[in-house]
């Protein structure tokens, strides 16, 4: 009887990649400004939470829909949006932990990501005067790792700028790359052009986090190939002294 196609995508589509990782930088955390003479006693401040990509690249790639847990004070406290730029904006007049909740494509990851931030409306210095034209920016820079991912997650995003892609040894071989998406219904998702682009604060590290996060692949990989290498002349040293005492 021949073999399900469909189980035989779902074994391709899940196999795994030893000794191997990809790793997303990330930077989330919130802009603010305050409304001037159009504050009030309940909104003071215009404010937008968001996740973005630390060069800002596109995150849709890695990420499906993030889930911002605002306080419940707030009419739909549970606001989740479905594509990038993954963010959104509110007026209030009190600070608050917004829990994050990130949700990755299916060749990607099936377990959420939870990440906490702190919404930050006034400046650090309270007692100096408050400005409509100066936000308060405040960023937090991390890095989403995902140890030995599938062949297919890495097919469809080693040409992508966002994500830190391992080199594979000569000779290998991934399928062909499947999009998680109609590409022509998917819309523009990088925040290069975002209107608020010039408050982002400007992780001049990024681009040498890169470089080191890709050189210390390059050096677990030859690590995990030197202890396969042990490992097998361990076994035949193994095996010769079993063959002496059997003589």
């Amino acid at each position: 009887m021949p073999r399900c196609p469909k189980l035989v995508l779902e074994i391709i589509f899940h196999k795994k990649l030893k000794d191997v990782e990809i790793s997303v930088p990330i930077v989330y955390g919130n802009i603010s400004f305050w409304l001037g003479k159009k504050a009030n006693e309940y909104q003071s401040h215009k404010w937008t939470v968001y996740i973005r990509g630390a060069t800002n690249e596109d995150l849709g790639v890695v990420i499906k829909r993030a889930v911002f847990q605002l306080h419940s004070s707030f009419n739909n406290p549970t606001r989740v949006i479905e594509s990038p730029p993954f963010e959104l904006s509110e007026c209030g007049w009190g600070e608050f932990e917004i829990a994050i909740t990130l949700f990755f494509h299916s060749d990607v990851c099936d377990k959420p990501l939870n990440l906490f931030h702190h919404l930050k409306l006034y400046p650090e210095d309270e007692s100096g005067p408050m400005s409509t034209k100066k936000p308060v920016v405040v960023e937090s820079y991390d890095e989403i790792v995902f140890p030995e991912p599938s062949e297919a997650f890495l097919a469809r995003v080693q040409n992508q700028r966002a994500l830190i892609v391992p080199r594979l040894p000569a000779g290998s071989v991934l399928p062909p790359p499947v999009p998680v998406e109609d590409p022509s219904k998917r819309k523009r998702g990088d925040t290069k052009d975002h209107p608020m682009s010039q408050w982002f604060m400007n992780f001049s590290e990024a681009d040498e986090l890169l470089q080191l996060a890709a050189a210390r692949q390059q050096v677990q990989a030859h690590i995990a190939k030197f202890r396969r290498e042990i490992s097998l002349l361990d076994g035949q040293q193994q095996q010769q002294v079993n063959s002496v005492s059997d003589q």
